[in-house]
């Protein structure tokens, strides 16, 4: 069991585990988290559970289709259905116990910040990963 939570604890969260976690470069991850890029999971959804707080999570529709979730009290992101709904979205730093696994690639790199340099020796794409097609592109 991985539990984690938002800044203010007012959602809290647990899933059975964390199959992947990636770096997203576009320039909507990067506005939504303020940094050169964003780290998260894709989990399916019967893996997850809010434990409290559900109803604090509020949601931003970044484009059709895609919305990206923040805790209305303390602003942190939050976990959010990700289109088509069969996988949540988690932000990397809500988990307050360790996942597990750690990033295994880096996504949308044609369009990372021009001032950040990837400096590991994990994959890259420059779009989604090949055979991962969320319901819309990210830019």
């Amino acid at each position: 069991m991985i539990r984690g939570s938002c800044l203010c604890r007012g959602i809290e969260f647990e899933l059975d585990g964390v199959p992947f976690l990636s770096t997203c470069h576009c320039s909507m991850c990067r506005k939504n988290t303020g940094s050169a890029f964003s780290t998260a999971a894709s989990v399916p959804a019967s893996d997850f559970r809010f434990v409290k707080g559900e109803d604090l999570a509020q949601l931003y529709e970044s484009s059709p289709g895609v919305y990206r979730a923040f805790c209305r009290v303390c602003g942190s992101r939050a976990p959010a259905h990700w289109a088509p709904g069969n996988l949540v979205f988690i932000p990397a730093g809500l988990f307050d116990d360790n996942p597990g696994v750690r990033p295994a690639a880096h996504t949308f790199v044609g369009s990372k910040a021009p001032w950040w340099e990837i400096t590991d020796d994990l994959p890259r794409f420059e779009e989604e990963i090949p055979g991962y097609e969320p319901e819309q592109k990210k830019s």
